[in-house]
């Protein structure tokens, strides 16, 4: 069992070879490379390993990055220290990830998964991670807004909700700032992702981290009450109740 590692902390790659070294002692690291650059350059000129360990954030880019260079047809595990919305991505797609700090307990769920895999598995591993790789690419990490006098970047995560009127789109920060963006909802609901931020109706789009809590409302549907205030109640019809609900406890 042949490994590669891409990871750009030392201290991350030297922890996760130590892992591995104790979770499945016969399998042999063959790399441990830590930026983008050289890991297309890895495969451009190595065989496929069996599996890989991959850090999402590097030094010099997403390691998302390295799939439009080259064609991974081993199973991946990404991992990963960002927050919950990312991860949730993997496991709708299947796909394995480890939060750090990693311990020996998620590489070894990882390497069991690994070794349970047919030659069909694997194939539709592969592709799974293509198409997860492929969503990633739409989605935006961050805005680019007016605030006073000044432009500046406003990540998905600093984002409560979105909400439209009279054909103006607004986001509102956790910081109770209102920036005023430059798309429609319909496209913010593309950019934005999924798993973290759901359509709850022709005003709203809401972040889960924003939920408060749910009232029932009339004829069965529900009030989404934020942890700030909002322009309007922000109702959920409902024929959409069960897929929010599934929503918010996904």
């Amino acid at each position: 069992m042949k490994l590669l590692i891409i990871e750009d902390e030392t201290a991350a790659a030297q922890n996760l070879r130590s892992i591995l070294k104790s979770v499945t002692p016969e399998a042999e690291v063959v790399d441990v490379i830590d930026t983008v650059v050289d890991s297309v350059e890895w495969f451009e000129n190595n065989p496929m390993p069996d599996l890989v360990f991959m850090d999402i954030q590097l030094s010099d880019g997403e390691s998302f990055k390295i799939f439009d260079k080259v064609k991974i047809t081993c199973p991946v595990v990404f991992t990963t220290a960002y927050d919950q919305y990312a991860l949730k991505a993997f496991e709708v797609n299947s796909i394995d990830y480890l939060l750090k700090p990693i311990n020996e307990q998620g590489v070894r769920r990882a390497v069991d998964k690994w070794r349970n895999l047919t030659g069909v598995d694997r194939s539709d591993y592969t592709a799974r991670v293509d198409t997860m790789v492929a969503e990633q690419k739409t989605l935006r990490q961050s805005f680019l807004v007016r605030f006073r006098d000044k432009l500046i970047p406003l990540g998905q995560e600093d984002i409560a909700y979105c909400y439209t009127s009279e054909e103006k789109v607004f986001a509102y920060g956790y910081n109770g700032e209102r920036y005023p963006m430059e798309y429609t909802l319909e496209a913010l609901q593309g950019m934005l992702s999924p798993t973290k931020f759901y359509r709850a109706n022709r005003q709203f789009i809401i972040a889960r981290d924003a939920v408060a809590d749910i009232s029932v409302w009339f004829g069965s549907r529900l009030s989404v009450n934020l942890k700030m205030e909002t322009p309007e109640k922000i109702i959920v019809s409902k024929a959409r109740v069960p897929e929010f609900k599934q929503w918010l406890i996904s």
